[in-house]
């Protein structure tokens, strides 16, 4: 078990369900810790129960049930599941589960075990506006290429990763490995890299760890759209992703699930 704060590492994104006014449209108390920085929280703990070993062979499922928001007091639990694997939750000390996941090392296929071809990313400007129309099942994505700087906290941060919560040297600095939670942040950049978003939530992912990139490595992001669907008045996009470093070589894969539109909050006359 582990206990933390959580922090809010977006507040002052593009992303604007991260704002405490834009989130209070859509029914929240505050705007939104993101997805990513509580999967850190967790893959943190995992990695300590599991051991390093886990950021090379590993896995995870995740998902974001209830919000957790700035200053709350999380705990993460790791536990013993069936057939060899963890279930993983993190919750507020009042005993709300705000993300539950299982976890593991091996002996788990990836959720695709392809390639995605190399495409241009739109220019910024140019993005297209995430809509129904726009994310079409099977669609190649632009390619996002970010150079790993494990020294920069404002570039780590950027990605969701809370620098606070993580006192491992492992994960800071010229010999460092970068935290899960950079890794993951790269499957939110791509998709606001060739989409034009407005508010959007990261509601789960489901991932392979296959190796890990370190301080300066290029790690270079493909992908495509699975699938997209409207459950409650909300809409949703799927991307299934490739990682990888060193002209290729595959460090994660990811199904990565978002709401890219929100249901808004109905105010009664």
């Amino acid at each position: 078990m582990s206990q933390l704060l959580a922090r809010n590492t977006a507040s002052f994104s593009d992303n604007k369900i991260h704002d405490d006014r834009v989130a209070a449209e859509y029914g929240f108390r505050g705007g939104l810790v993101p997805g990513v920085t509580v999967y850190g929280y967790m893959a943190s703990a995992v990695v300590s129960k599991l051991s390093r070993d886990w950021l090379e062979r590993g896995w995870m499922q995740v998902r974001f049930q209830e919000p957790t928001y700035e200053g709350d007091a999380v705990v993460v639990h790791v536990r013993a599941g069936d057939g060899g694997g963890y279930q993983v939750t993190a919750e507020r000390t009042d005993g709300t589960v705000c993300a539950t996941g299982s976890a593991g090392i091996g002996r788990r296929a990836a959720v695709h075990s392809e390639d995605f071809p190399i495409r241009p990313l739109p220019a910024f400007e140019e993005r297209p506006l995430a809509s129904w129309e726009a994310f079409v099942p099977g669609e190649p994505l632009g390619t996002l290429r970010e150079k790993v700087d494990l020294t920069d906290r404002t570039w780590m941060e950027e990605l969701a990763f809370d620098a606070d919560a993580e006192p491992s040297p492992m994960y800071a600095g010229t010999s460092a490995i970068a935290h899960p939670a950079v890794l993951l942040g790269l499957s939110n950049r791509i998709l606001t890299r060739n989409f034009k978003l407005g508010p959007w939530i990261h509601v789960g992912s489901d991932l392979t760890n296959l190796g890990t990139a370190r301080h300066h490595d290029e790690i270079t992001v493909t992908g495509r759209i699975h699938d997209r669907f409207e459950k409650k008045g909300h809409e949703f996009v799927v991307l299934d992703l490739a990682l990888a470093v060193h002209g290729g070589k595959p460090i994660q894969r990811v199904r990565h699930t978002a709401i890219y539109r929100p249901k808004p909050r109905t105010v009664e006359a």
